[in-house]
């Protein structure tokens, strides 16, 4: 996973940290003591630190460093972002199970006691969000199985304390530093999947798989917006979120849109010049997609080509209808991958689908239409059945070059059904 954020300047900021401990040996602890970082070289003593460069409400900038864990058996230090859990109520968990869990004698006893400690130790979390609220640690894993360390590393301290002090983060930067048989010394890396990804999807609001000072690629959860709507209760969108993280992107910054039921891959633009350069590029059809999808039903047709023409009911809006006079022309060509049977004991159809064009509604009329396939995608809430728990359309892949440097790249996202 990449950084959420850009690097720069807060990867100056670390390579002077890096300077630091290098030349100073050591990192204080108080007044009084201090830690030598020689220790960091010993067999698997490495760790990770972070900087956050941030602007407070007065545009004053404001500069965070953390560690992740603990350092020297030291979960809090002076001048460094604190731990998510503080220490009044970690010293009380560590009073009601630590020594009663050490006094028990049978194994089986210990596994129960402590499985029951480290649920209490999760709930203890309380994660400061990008919009304000608050997030359980246990919200952000859809397994009650949460990897060790989850919440402690340098990314989520570091946007956890800016986001308490009601602060906007502007560029992060992590390394590693000291002994490792995983990783490099002075090394940067990104916030690592397993343990920092779900909850910084939950933090930030957004799953980016992608970024860079151009451009960055979402993979938008099913339910949101891809862009505002014109009510107040529809501003939530990925445009106003990614602005919240990247304040100097374009007004109206995502170069295509998913309509809110469906998940997958969004690209947004961070600057005007990408901005133009792939609206460009879907003008000229150079970006190939591909979703898949369920269908209501059994789809007899192996694969083929879909060309129909619809337009928006201006009597039933956001419905669109079919009208061969006044309708735009989409074209989709579909791919028939298996037919499953649900857990209600439903047949349906899993295909795949790929649009050369991109009208609105255009593989959900495509799927549903008479004229099309007549299978409606499942949970359509405008031309099929209905909602269930979502609709079942994923925009898993997107293929297009740069818009900066004319790369072709190639990004997934993982069907979710």
């Amino acid at each position: 996973m990449h950084p959420p954020l850009p690097q720069y300047p807060a990867m100056l900021h670390a390579l002077y940290l890096q300077h630091l401990l290098t030349t100073r040996k050591a990192i204080d602890f108080d007044s009084e003591s201090a830690y030598s970082t020689d220790r960091l070289f010993e067999s698997g003593g490495g760790l990770m630190f972070g900087v956050l460069t941030a602007c407070d409400q007065a545009g004053n900038e404001v500069l965070l460093k953390a560690f992740s864990g603990s350092l020297g058996g030291r979960r809090n230090l002076p001048h460094w972002a604190p731990h998510v859990v503080n220490d009044q109520d970690y010293d009380v968990y560590m009073k009601q199970y630590d020594q009663n869990i050490k006094k028990l004698a049978g194994r089986a006893q210990q596994a129960t006691l402590s499985q029951k400690a480290l649920s209490h130790y999760y709930s203890l979390y309380n994660l400061a969000a990008i919009d304000g609220t608050r997030i359980p640690l246990t919200s952000c894993f859809s397994t009650p199985n949460i990897p060790t360390g989850s919440g402690d590393c340098c990314a989520i301290k570091l946007l956890h304390e800016a986001f308490s002090r009601g602060l906007q983060p502007i560029s992060m930067a992590e390394f590693f530093f000291g002994n490792s048989p995983n990783r490099t010394h002075s090394a940067f890396y990104g916030p690592c999947d397993e343990k920092c990804k779900p909850i910084l999807q939950q933090m930030l609001g957004l799953d980016i798989i992608y970024r860079d000072e151009h451009i960055a690629v979402v993979n938008k959860q099913a339910g949101l917006l891809s862009v505002p709507g014109r009510t107040e209760d529809k501003v939530d969108s990925v445009e106003t979120r990614i602005r919240r993280l990247f304040p100097d992107a374009p007004l109206q910054c995502a170069t295509h849109r998913l309509d809110m039921d469906t998940s997958g891959l969004l690209v947004v633009a961070l600057n005007k010049q990408a901005h133009r350069r792939m609206h460009q590029l879907f003008r000229d059809q150079q970006v190939k997609k591909c979703y898949t999808a369920l269908l209501e039903g059994v789809l007899k047709v192996e694969s083929g080509t879909i060309t129909l023409p619809f337009r928006a009911d201006i009597t039933n809006r956001p419905h669109q209808i079919y009208d061969e006079v006044h309708g735009k022309w989409g074209t989709t060509v579909y791919k028939r991958l298996r037919v499953e049977r649900t857990a209600d004991d439903r047949l349906v159809t899993r295909v795949q689908f790929e649009p050369k064009t991109g009208r609105t509604h255009q593989l959900r009329l495509h799927s549903s239409h008479p004229k099309g396939l007549g299978l409606p995608i499942v949970g359509d809430r405008l031309y099929g059945s209905g909602m269930q728990d979502r609709l079942y359309l994923h925009a898993q892949m997107i293929k297009f070059a740069h818009p900066a440097t004319g790369i072709l790249m190639t990004f997934r996202a993982e069907t979710p059904f």
